[in-house]
């Protein structure tokens, strides 16, 4: 778990624009702005890539800084979650469906998170999401030990 790199006290809920230090408050960023060293950015060796319409096209990938999550999950893993017939099961569910629309539409993600995984079928919804994913990672490593 991270803590904010000013008081190294609270769990951090923001980044500096400027040197992409983690805090956690306003009044960590007023603190640390006084000592702030940039970092410069590389020149964008590829110019943004947009639509037929005009709109950006970035990936989740080119938004996320590398030590924001820890694992990437591959578009062909997630897919998987699609054709799952328990998680087919568990979205019949309207309460499920509600939480999953509180989460969406939540300001902070992170407290809605919080909230939702304390109810059970939240929870038994995760940890299916987590099975077709992991297994299907688990499957692929066994395959690739056995190649010969």
């Amino acid at each position: 778990m991270q803590v904010c790199s000013v008081c190294s006290d609270q769990t951090p809920k923001y980044r500096c624009p400027c040197c992409t230090i983690r805090y956690c408050s306003v009044s960590c960023y007023k603190r640390h702005k006084d000592s702030c060293l940039p970092l410069k950015q590389p020149e964008p060796s590829v110019p943004e890539a947009k639509d037929a319409n005009g709109t950006d096209t970035q990936s989740v990938e080119d938004l996320l800084q590398e030590d924001d999550i820890p694992d990437i999950v591959p578009p062909e893993r997630l897919q998987l979650l699609g054709q799952s017939e328990e998680l087919k099961d568990l979205l019949r569910n309207p309460h499920l469906r509600q939480l999953l629309r509180a989460v969406d539409g939540a300001d902070s993600k992170e407290e809605a998170m919080k909230a939702a995984m304390q109810e059970p079928l939240f929870v038994e919804f995760s940890d299916q999401c987590l099975k077709v994913v992991e297994n299907k990672a688990q499957s692929e490593a066994v395959s690739e030990d056995m190649d010969w």
